[in-house]
């Protein structure tokens, strides 16, 4: 999908700072738009694994979670977070030919430390499903983790000392993991 065609399907929103980009659409998916993208450059509570806040640095990295409200039964997304993380995959080794590992179901490790983590969230009432937010932590240029992380997390600059075009991860990412719901919803 070309950025322009993003631009016209979806309804990206950015800010500064939040505490979770995650928590964000979920407190107010009902005034929300389907195909909403939020992105913030920092979060001073990003949600991670084990209880864990996800470090997002300070505009070095991607914290971006998209709402989608599907209509189809939640069967057909039981499967979406693996393959949002295997679309991830795909896209960085489109763009710069680099290979990720998936750590099942929703890490990505680059020389065995965390780049990425994805988390889903389906909310229904009865088999209506309400919600579906795709969120994703990126470490595209971060040099300094925190205390917590630095032993366990990495960054392509980190990995390849370059500087990596975060807006072009962004774009290609939101049309990765539009088509991994989409065909989510089309196989099932």
């Amino acid at each position: 999908m070309r950025k322009d065609d993003i631009k016209q399907r979806f309804k990206i929103k950015y800010y500064e700072e939040l505490p979770s980009t995650h928590t964000f659409v979920k407190e107010r998916y009902d005034k929300l738009e389907n195909n909403t993208v939020v992105i913030a450059n920092r979060q001073n509570a990003g949600i991670g694994t084990h209880g864990r806040t996800w470090y997002s640095g300070d505009g070095n990295n991607i914290a971006m979670s998209i709402l989608y409200k599907p209509s189809c039964s939640i069967e057909c997304l039981e499967s979406c977070t693996i393959l949002v993380a295997k679309k991830i995959k795909e896209c960085i080794k489109r763009l710069y030919n680099i290979d990720l590992e998936i750590k099942y179901p929703n890490d990505l490790i680059l020389n065995n430390k965390k780049i990425s983590g994805i988390l889903t969230e389906i909310n229904t009432i009865s088999n209506k499903i309400n919600y579906l937010i795709v969120s994703i932590g990126f470490n595209v240029n971060e040099i300094k983790f925190d205390e917590q992380t630095c032993n366990i997390a990495t960054s392509l600059k980190m990995e390849f000392q370059k500087d990596f075009d975060r807006q072009e991860i962004i774009y290609n990412f939101i049309s990765c993991i539009d088509e991994a719901i989409s065909n989510c919803i089309k196989n099932n």
